[in-house]
């Protein structure tokens, strides 16, 4: 299968290539490669690989800088991906598009997870954008997959996990202060890929949710993940109100992976196991990292 993968060297798309190369012939992209939001050269890019799917990991995640850099979020998160939806309708590719918890409210009680059937209702600009995205796809093209995912860690680039390893190592900040009512389902990037390439190779259409089963707090996951690094720091739990940021964030983060068990794709597994495995895979990186 020929795939065109944007974003490759995001937290997703290194471990995308690393994935698909093993069974497909893959053209990854980088921004400077492919700028998304030109709609010429992503139809230059569409016309001369002539992929078969079009996988896209390109986006702009940083939710806070979001709220004061809204163009570009728009610019990212809308017309990039309608622009892929475009090119890939014209010559006949699937879509496989990255999205995110933040396009719910978070304000169904905890644990009842969130479904792809659930209403939406971004709480930030982050979520809007992710959503007109989504809406974007499924108004131009017809053969697509979106995959919401959520609390995204891994190897490659910045994320929760490399944080809070950073801040517990250092010896001028005594203790953590992690937030502990805001609930969701800790997943692994390489994870995520297997279940992208999972749901490609078996045709999936339509909205999927993709996150690792079980949930837990910020609190929960950061003792949990230093505890399997073997740091030992003190670690408190805290209020989102104590921390307050340019964007909300939804309370209640949980999604179903409803549809991947309905089909039999479901590659997805419980949290705690994925942080165990990727602790035993990189934490000598990460510690050599982080200090």
């Amino acid at each position: 299968m020929k795939i065109l993968l944007t974003g490759k060297n995001g937290l997703l798309g290194r471990d995308c290539l690393t994935v698909f190369q093993d069974k497909h012939e893959v053209l990854a992209l980088d921004h400077r490669e492919l700028d998304i939001t030109d709609p010429a050269r992503v139809e230059e890019a569409v016309s001369r690989f002539r992929p078969e799917v079009i996988v896209n990991c390109a986006a702009f995640t940083q939710v806070d800088r979001c709220e004061a850099e809204r163009e570009a979020a728009f610019q990212g998160n809308v017309a990039g991906p309608r622009n892929l939806a475009v090119s890939a309708a014209r010559h006949g590719a699937l879509l496989v598009h990255i999205s995110t918890d933040y396009v719910f409210d978070g304000k169904k009680p905890v644990p009842a997870p969130y479904l792809e059937s659930d209403f939406t209702g971004p709480l930030s600009w982050y979520g809007r954008t992710k959503l007109e995205g989504e809406l974007a796809i499924q108004d131009i093209s017809n053969r697509h997959v979106i995959v919401r995912t959520a609390w995204l860690y891994g190897w490659h680039g910045p994320n929760f996990l490399k944080k809070i390893l950073k801040l517990a190592l250092s010896p001028r900040i005594p203790e953590l202060k992690v937030v502990n009512d805001q609930f969701g389902s800790p997943t692994w990037s390489f994870r995520l890929a297997h279940q992208v390439a999972r749901l490609l190779e078996a045709g999936g259409q339509g909205i999927y949710h993709a996150s690792a089963e079980g949930y837990c707090t910020w609190f929960e996951l950061t003792r949990h993940f230093l505890a399997r690094l073997g740091v030992t720091k003190t670690v408190r739990p805290c209020a989102t109100r104590d921390y307050p940021t340019p964007a909300l964030r939804p309370q209640n983060s949980i999604l179903e992976n409803r549809r991947l068990k309905q089909e039999g794709l479901n590659v997805m597994r419980p949290w705690q196991e994925d942080v165990d495995e990727f602790v035993a895979a990189f934490a000598a990186a990460l510690l050599d990292e982080a200090r």
